[in-house]
């Protein structure tokens, strides 16, 4: 869940923190005093059932919603039941219930380390509720549309360009301007927080997912407008590949919401196969309606994933930016501790900043290693050739992946440049030194990617 994210970060818009913190504090104490009053809660572990069966009604909602605007293929209450699979324990349900029963795994580790490590506040524990059950929401969904469906799965997705690299170099921008394109097809946001066939542009306005996830935009903008500086989204607009993921609970959006060391443990050791067999399925169930466009994806967490990326898609055409990491890694580490803050209580800045710097080093390396005899499957951009003429690296992308950027796409792009200039909503600060790092350290430690790519160490420069 990405809402409310730099409630704990110190912020130039104190009113707003202020009247931010105000809500958090009292819905905590609010608790707190119920609590006392001898109305105690489950833990995450014993809730595992309750969060199956309230994704289940809200599964069941927007399944009315989605026969309604058309989608004749989900599967209704009754079907669901005949296959049963509406439990969380029917281990052999892989028809019309939650699918594959292998996310239980991931999902049983990250609950069992959610209680015996993180220190979620009261608020933290109902955004982590309201998370979780959206994930299995979005997975039975899935799984109902794709069950009424078995030929899309046999969908190609030929020749996806992927973005990827370190975070805050240009990736979002460099998607997000793509995804301008009418030749191409990117994972809208509120697409990717409800996986279902895309509809007519005409049809957004009335869909209840689409309306949901302006809704949520909205509240979060609303209660923190400093967050457009650090990462611009919006309902209609190209979004990363971390929702579908997210399907197997196996992602960096729960290591970086809650102190769980367990669940980031088997996070960093598991099979990602399960997570990128459902990443394709979604995009296929995505496309159907109009099948055969070029995906443009992006997200930087592939890099560690990259093997299994070209297993699924194999001529798969990757754009990699790159950019001084004694630049980013505090930047990143500076957002985590926001997410995290509200979270939880007691965040150890100095422990993300041991654990993010390490995290994108070995990523990195991954990448390296699988380029090996694939170099002409990538394409790589300095971070100040995307900053400076972004269309122009756009141009760049296209013409080494033989793409045609048409008139009305060129045009679209230009004035998506020109109404989002860079810096537009502000500039992100942070300080290095908070999240115990420093330009010597992280030199040291990313010295073989700055080798092998030509990356100039930088100074100073504004994120």
């Amino acid at each position: 869940m990405f809402y409310f994210a730099r409630v704990g970060r110190q912020s130039k818009v104190s009113g707003v923190a202020k009247k931010v913190r105000l809500v958090v504090r009292g819905y905590n104490a609010l608790s707190h005093a119920l609590e006392r009053l001898g109305r105690g809660r489950a833990t995450f572990a014993e809730s595992e059932q309750a969060l199956h069966d309230a994704a289940l009604r809200a599964a069941t909602r927007d399944d009315a919603a989605l026969r309604a605007a058309g989608n004749s293929a989900v599967r209704d209450d009754a079907a669901l039941r005949a296959a049963g699979g509406s439990r969380a324990d029917n281990d052999t349900d892989t028809a019309g219930g939650f699918g594959d029963p292998g996310y239980l795994e991931g999902l049983r580790v990250l609950l069992g380390s959610l209680d015996k490590e993180a220190v979620p506040t009261p608020f933290g524990r109902m955004m982590l509720r309201k998370q979780l059950v959206n994930v299995l929401r979005n997975r039975l969904l899935v799984e109902r549309q794709l069950a009424g469906q078995p030929a899309i799965e046999q969908q190609p997705v030929e020749k996806p360009i992927i973005i990827l690299g370190l975070p805050r170099t240009g990736t979002t921008a460099l998607h997000q301007l793509i995804g301008n394109d009418p030749g191409i097809q990117v994972l809208e946001y509120w697409l990717a927080a409800a996986p279902q066939p895309r509809p007519p542009r005409e049809q957004w306005g009335h869909n209840r997912n689409y309306k949901e996830a302006l809704s949520d935009l909205r509240g979060m903008y609303y209660l923190d407008p400093s967050l457009k500086a650090v990462h611009l989204m919006t309902a209609d607009g190209a979004e990363e590949c971390r929702h579908l993921l997210q399907h197997c609970f196996a992602d960096d959006t729960f290591d970086c919401n809650s102190n769980v060391p367990s669940y980031s443990a088997w996070y960093d050791g598991v099979d990602m196969l399960p997570a990128y067999l459902q990443h394709r399925r979604c995009l296929q169930l995505i496309a159907s309606t109009a099948p055969g466009r070029r995906w443009v994806l992006k997200y930087p967490v592939h890099m560690g994933n990259l093997d299994l990326l070209f297993e699924l898609y194999p001529d798969a055409c990757v754009v990699q930016t790159h950019r001084d990491p004694a630049r980013i890694v505090p930047s990143e580490c500076s957002l985590v501790s926001g997410w995290r803050a509200l979270y939880e209580t007691g965040v150890d800045r100095h422990e993300i900043g041991r654990r993010r710097m390490e995290l994108w080093a070995a990523r990195l390396e991954h990448t390296m290693e699988v380029r090996k005899g694939r170099e002409d499957r990538f394409f790589d951009l300095n971070f100040r050739e995307v900053l400076s003429d972004p269309v122009a690296a756009v141009r760049r992308v296209y013409d080494y992946f033989g793409l045609e950027l048409a008139g009305e796409g060129e045009s679209r792009l230009g004035n998506w440049r020109q109404e989002n200039p860079h810096g537009k909503y502000g500039l992100h600060t942070y300080n290095a030194a908070d999240y115990g790092l420093d330009d010597v350290m992280m030199h040291d430690r990313y010295a073989a990617y700055l080798e092998a790519f030509s990356v100039e160490r930088e100074e100073s420069l504004p994120l």
